[in-house]
């Protein structure tokens, strides 16, 4: 079972160089957004939000794998 839940998947094709796959998903109650490149899903940035505002969040590398497979799944 997954430790995370994926909210929602903006998936921005309309760029003419690159196109990105921006996932907001939650964990341990607490909101993020991680932008991966479609091509490779290579992470672009990561955010985790917090009292109204963003900062960098620090991801495990075992959820973003876990991440990336399942937008390997859904795109």
């Amino acid at each position: 079972m997954n430790s995370y839940e994926i909210n929602d998947m903006i998936i921005d094709d309309d760029f003419a160089s690159e196109e990105y796959v921006t996932v907001e998903f939650s964990s341990n109650q607490r909101e993020y957004r991680i932008t991966f490149k479609k091509a490779d899903l290579e992470i672009m940035n990561s955010w985790v939000f917090e009292n109204g505002t963003s900062l960098p969040a620090n991801i495990s590398e075992e959820m973003v794998e876990s991440i990336r497979d399942d937008v390997k799944k859904r795109i």
